[in-house]
């Protein structure tokens, strides 16, 4: 079956447009004060491009991510209507949001990881220390 270079780039581009005009209605758009500071990592547009999913990640506590989630919920209707007019589009995908903790999951393996190397390092000190006692 032949590439379908086209398709994936107009999914790209769209996908792109979706992370860029949601990320500008998080910056100020949206006045819900449940909605705490976050960016859009990642926007994931299914096959059919009939739904969506964006990935948010929130500034502040496990509290603030499950607010902002609800709040978000809330105003999906309000940010597909904006998405809507912006690009000027007849269909606007189904949008579900998500909390993307990779960001946090990422920084805690990095601390994990430097904990073994320190670890590491000191039985290394101490087994060349004995070494050369002996």
């Amino acid at each position: 079956m032949p590439e379908q270079r086209a398709r994936d780039y107009h999914r790209g581009r769209v996908v792109n447009t979706f992370a860029e005009e949601i990320t500008a209605m998080l910056e100020g758009e949206l006045s819900d004060p449940r909605i705490a500071p976050c960016h859009v990592t990642e926007v994931v547009l299914a096959p059919g491009g009939k739904s969506c999913r964006v990935f948010i990640a929130v500034t502040g506590s496990e509290k603030d991510e499950a607010e902002t989630l609800e709040g978000l919920m809330t105003a999906r209707g309000f940010i597909r209507t904006e998405i809507r007019y912006r690009m000027n589009v007849r269909h606007v995908p189904e949008i579900t949001f998500a909390i993307d903790r990779s960001e946090k999951i990422n920084s805690r393996m990095d601390e994990l990881l430097g904990r073994m190397e320190k670890r590491n390092a000191k039985l290394k000190k101490k087994s060349a220390a004995t070494a050369d006692k002996s």
